[in-house]
């Protein structure tokens, strides 16, 4: 993922969430992200690499957004997804899967970035975090 800067200040706009949270289970993709939604204007990043560390942070402290791959180690975020749902918490999956079939149907209205994605893709989702599900 390259690096997206905006062209000024004033190119971040004043809704991008302060706090995210990333469910990803590859260190390498989860601290891109991290350093990517960190220049969008992010001011809090937390990351889970799984699903029992991601639902001990939404315990602690619910995120204003997640991101969410699907596809960790041996397990599937939606238990995760469920939890942000019930909380009204807005958020998005990230995923290497293509298709609806990985979906479970009530998840069908939630933006999906299809790695590999670009910069402007995940800031379009962050710029638009409050309209990403929060039902």
């Amino acid at each position: 993922m390259a690096t997206f800067v905006p062209d000024s200040p004033a190119a971040v706009p004043d809704t991008i969430p302060g706090d995210v949270l990333i469910v990803e289970d590859d260190a390498i993709i989860a601290l891109d992200f991290e350093q990517t939604v960190t220049e969008f204007g992010v001011t809090s990043v937390r990351i889970a690499s799984n699903v029992a560390q991601a639902l001990a942070m939404i315990a602690e402290r619910a995120p204003d957004f997640a991101l969410l791959d699907i596809g960790l180690f041996e397990e599937k975020s939606f238990a995760v997804a469920k939890r942000l749902a019930a909380l009204k918490t807005p958020f998005a999956f990230v995923t290497g899967y293509s298709g609806e079939r990985a979906f479970p149907a009530e998840y069908s209205d939630r933006p999906k970035l299809s790695k590999p994605f670009s910069c402007d893709e995940l800031f379009a989702v962050l710029s638009d975090w409050r309209s990403c599900g929060a039902r």
